[in-house]
C-alpha cells in the first residue's frame, strides 16, 4: 500500500467508525442500565433513516434548501427514538426487566421482526437515499485525496460531541448521577428516592435515539434497503462485546478498531471485508471474555 491509500483506508475507517459507534452506544448506555439486550435496536436504526429520507425528499419538493437535512437529521432521530422507544419501553421491556435474559433476548427479537414487516408495510422495497446534503457541503482535498466533508467532518464530529456529551452529561448532571446509580445497584437507588423507571425509560429513550441517529447519518451515503437494520445490529453488537458491554470509552475504542480493521481489509484482503469485525472480537473474546474492560468497569456507564 503506497501513503495514499493508507490514508483513504484511516479516512474510511474513522468515517464508518463513528457510525458504528453512534448505533452501538446506545446499546452499551441500555444494556449499562437496564441489563437488557436490546435486539429492536437495529429497527431504531433502520427506521431513523427511512424517515430521515423521507423528510428530506419532501423538504426537496418544495425546493427548500438541502441544509434543512442538518435539522432534518436530529429530527428525525428524536421522533424515532421518542416514540418508537419509548412505546417499546412502555408497553414491552417493562414488562420483561427481571425476566431470564433469554427471554429478554427472544422478546426484543420478536419486536425486531414486527418492525421488519411494518418497515415493509411503510415503505416498501424499493431502495432509498438522499444525498443532498452530502453534496451540498462538498469535499477538501488532503494531500491529494478528495474526499466528501460531510464523513471527514461531520460524522466523526457528531460521534466525538455524543461521546463527551454523554461523559458530561453522567458526571455533571442531577438525571446523569441517578443513571450511574442506577447502573451500579437499582435496590439502593430506590432506596435512596431515585425513581428507576424514569430512569429507564429515559435511558431507553436515550439509547433508542442514538441508534436512530445512526441511521439518520448513515442514510445520507448509503442506499437503504429492508435487512439493513439486522446488519447494523449484528455489527454493534461486535463493537459492544469487544468492548465489553455497557462501556462507554470502550464502545468508542471498539468502533474505531473494527472500523478501521474493516477498512484496511478492504483494501489488502477484501474477501476478509464481512469477516474482520467477527474476527477481532472472537480474538478479543478469546483473551479477555468479559471484553476489553472488566465487568467492574462496564457496568460504569
Amino acid at each position: 500500500m503506497n501513503a495514499q491509500t493508507v490514508l483513504l483506508a484511516v479516512l474510511d475507517g474513522l468515517s464508518y467508525s463513528a457510525l458504528l459507534f453512534l448505533v452501538a452506544v446506545g446499546i452499551t448506555i441500555i444494556f449499562g442500565v437496564m441489563n437488557i439486550i436490546n435486539m429492536a435496536h437495529g429497527s431504531t436504526f433502520a427506521i431513523g433513516g427511512y424517515l430521515t429520507a423521507t423528510l428530506v425528499a419532501t423538504v426537496a419538493s418544495i425546493h427548500f434548501s438541502p441544509y434543512w437535512s442538518v435539522l432534518l437529521i436530529p429530527l428525525a432521530a428524536i421522533i424515532v427514538g421518542g416514540l418508537l422507544g419509548g412505546l417499546l419501553e412502555r408497553l414491552l421491556i417493562r414488562r420483561i426487566y427481571d425476566k431470564d435474559p433469554v427471554l429478554q433476548l427472544l422478546v426484543t427479537f420478536a419486536a425486531f421482526m414486527i418492525f421488519e414487516d411494518l418497515q415493509r408495510i411503510v415503505w416498501g422495497g424499493t431502495p432509498y437515499s438522499t444525498g443532498e446534503l452530502v453534496t451540498a457541503l462538498g469535499v477538501v482535498d488532503i494531500f491529494g485525496i478528495t474526499y466528501t466533508t460531510y464523513q471527514l467532518l461531520v460524522l466523526p464530529g457528531v460521534a466525538l460531541a455524543v461521546f463527551f456529551g454523554l461523559r458530561i452529561a453522567l458526571r455533571k448532571t442531577l438525571i446523569g448521577r441517578q443513571v450511574v446509580a442506577v447502573a451500579h445497584n437499582r435496590e439502593v437507588s430506590t432506596t435512596l428516592g431515585i425513581n428507576v423507571k424514569r430512569v429507564c425509560f429515559l435511558t431507553f429513550v436515550l439509547g433508542s435515539t442514538l441508534g436512530a441517529l445512526g441511521g439518520a447519518l448513515s442514510v445520507q451515503t448509503t442506499s437503504w434497503v429492508l435487512g439493513i437494520g439486522a446488519e447494523m445490529i449484528v455489527l454493534s453488537f461486535a463493537v459492544a462485546a469487544t468492548a465489553g458491554l455497557g462501556q462507554i470509552e470502550g464502545a468508542l475504542v471498539a468502533a474505531a478498531l473494527i472500523g478501521l480493521a474493516r477498512s484496511f481489509s478492504v483494501y489488502l484482503m477484501p474477501e476478509l471485508e464481512v469477516l474482520m469485525p467477527y474476527i477481532i472480537m472472537t480474538l478479543v473474546l478469546l483473551i479477555r471474555p468479559q471484553g476489553l474492560f472488566t465487568v467492574a468497569q462496564a457496568r460504569r456507564v
